[in-house]
């Protein structure tokens, strides 16, 4: 329960403006996830989020300084529940994941920086990733699959 509540969190900030605690209970509660302030509050805090600029003021926000190892943990956790199938076309990497995932697992993937990934583009449940070159796309699937 705890990691799907946490992959919509992350789904969550990336589609709203969340700039207090109580937004982010309210959106939660929206998508069928009951819980306290104090859940919330040790959501933001096992997530690494952060407080960032937005267009209306400040919101939460992915912490893109967080440590390399907490990340990969985050990471992992997101993308294993999150993915069904990893497959590649030349230097494009296809990710399927279940129906209404490929944002948060996407923006977990994000959080990684893979240094062959030029660019990546999630819809509802798949995701886009272009590689520098078909090698690296073959690697990343097969890095990616190990996790799987």
């Amino acid at each position: 329960m705890k990691s799907h509540r946490h992959r919509k969190i992350l789904e969550l900030i990336e589609a709203n403006e969340a700039e207090t605690q109580e937004e982010l209970q309210s959106l939660l509660r929206e998508n069928g996830f009951a819980v306290t302030q104090a859940t919330v509050s040790r959501d933001i805090r096992e997530l690494g989020l952060v407080k960032a600029q937005s267009s209306k003021g400040y919101k939460y926000a992915v912490n893109q300084n967080r440590d390399s190892a907490e990340m990969s943990i985050k990471f992992h956790a997101v993308f294993t529940e999150a993915v069904t199938s990893i497959d590649s076309a030349e230097n494009i990497v296809v990710i399927r994941c279940y129906i209404g995932m490929a944002n948060a697992a996407c923006a977990a993937l994000d959080s990684i920086k893979w240094k062959d990934v030029v660019g990546t583009i999630a819809g509802d449940d798949t995701i886009f990733c272009v590689m520098r070159d078909k090698a690296a796309a073959l690697d990343f699937v097969g890095q990616l699959r190990k996790l799987i």
